[in-house]
């Protein structure tokens, strides 16, 4: 973090400044969530007639509505352990099932992207909008949907993310055993067709040759539920695959700005690889490869990589006073998408690239704020599409459970 941030925070941590990050806005966020995001099971954003209008005209985002609610499980995850409160359980079991969901409709144990009814009124520009990814027909209790495919690594790392979180955060039975059959299933799949995101023609849409940590990972969290059918598999690809997490994460890091998604990836990754191995060796060899990662994006101003690190390495008075500030500040951004020009405001150090990160207040508006790169100094729409807010809660949740709140 910058020494202007770290003074700050480390100000109102002694001075004892009551912080607005708040477990009512918390609350509330997760009930809009509910009344506006989650229209068919997962997490979708709503378009609105005007921006100063609360008339929904449509959805969109529907290609990344599996790796959202993945996160949004995880919030969710975090908060019933922290409260143990009916609404998080229910809204825990709803966000699983609308997961599966997304494994069903294909047929084949294939993750979609999303789904939507065929007979929904949004259907048609959810359609139209996402035909690039390819549009498949499916059934769920006779109901037909539409379902996007050429799903990415991407959509399987943030649903493995919500599974591994939800395991380990609810202590119901049912979620327990759903949680677990689900990740069986998905893990399955890709090892049956070699580790490649196979759809039902065929055609491959990704490939985890050379994401020894991303196998790694999913093997990790599933043989943590079902130690019988993936514990072998798991030591046998460490063996041979632990020390090659190092390579794509040394190379990731080179550019510090650039498809900025991918630290996010990175980092959820890494926290179950990490927490739930229990082999000295391999987790030294884990904790290097999350130190290479660490060592870039520690001065980003991160409230979401922060509670990872807290989740991993445990307290540190400054990071997690600069956590409090940053959670306060999302809460000073607009929920929607309006477009942010920041040029010539800041010190640019290349095209729409600032040369510090820029103030969390201020960044560019968008779906999850700390996948988004913090240089980015231009951006947004025309004030039409909510975010959901599953960058407040996940780590305000996870610093109620971790201690920093």
């Amino acid at each position: 973090m910058g020494p202007t941030v770290l003074f700050i925070a480390t100000l109102i941590a002694l001075c004892g400044l009551p912080l607005r990050a708040s477990e009512e806005d918390a609350l509330a966020i997760s009930e809009t969530i509910q009344l506006r995001h989650l229209p068919f099971g997962g997490i979708l954003d709503p378009m609105f007639a005007a921006p100063d209008s609360d008339q929904i005209i449509g959805y969109t985002r529907c290609g990344d509505s599996a790796i959202w609610t993945g996160h949004y499980l995880a919030a969710e995850s975090f908060r019933y352990k922290v409260t143990h409160s009916a609404d998080a359980l229910a809204n825990v079991l709803n966000a699983e099932r609308g997961l599966r969901a997304l494994v069903d409709v294909t047929g084949t144990d294939l993750l979609a992207r999303c789904l939507v009814p065929v007979d929904s009124p949004f259907a048609p520009g959810i359609t139209q909008e996402e035909q690039h990814h390819g549009v498949y027909l499916g059934y769920l209790d006779r109901r037909g949907y539409f379902w996007i495919g050429d799903t990415s690594r991407d959509q399987y790392s943030g649903v493995m993310f919500g599974l591994s979180v939800a395991y380990d955060m609810v202590d119901d039975p049912l979620v327990r055993t759903e949680v677990a059959a689900l990740t069986t299933r998905l893990v399955d799949f890709l090892r049956h067709n070699n580790w490649a995101i196979v759809m039902p023609d065929g055609g491959i849409s990704s490939i985890f040759l050379g994401r020894a940590d991303q196998q790694l990972t999913f093997l990790q969290v599933a043989r943590h539920m079902n130690s019988n059918r993936f514990s072998a598999a798991y030591t046998a690809t460490a063996m041979f695959g632990a020390v090659e997490t190092l390579a794509p994460i040394s190379i990731e890091v080179l550019d510090p700005s650039g498809s900025y998604f991918k630290f996010n990836l990175d980092t959820i990754n890494l926290y179950s690889l990490i927490r739930l191995e229990g082999n000295s060796f391999f987790k030294s060899i884990y904790s290097k490869t999350y130190s290479i990662l660490r060592n870039t994006t520690d001065d980003h101003h991160n409230a979401h990589f922060n509670m990872i690190d807290r989740a991993l390495k445990g307290p540190n008075a400054g990071r997690d006073a600069a956590t409090r500030l940053y959670l306060e500040l999302w809460l000073q951004r607009p929920r929607r998408d309006v477009h942010v020009d920041l040029t010539g405001v800041y010190r640019a150090c290349g095209e729409n690239r600032a040369c510090d990160p820029v103030p969390v207040e201020q960044r560019v508006t968008t779906d999850f704020l700390w996948q988004r790169s913090p240089f980015q100094l231009e951006g947004g729409g025309y004030g039409l599409i909510e975010g959901p807010g599953i960058d407040y809660i996940l780590p305000y949740w996870m610093a109620r459970f971790y201690g920093v709140i």
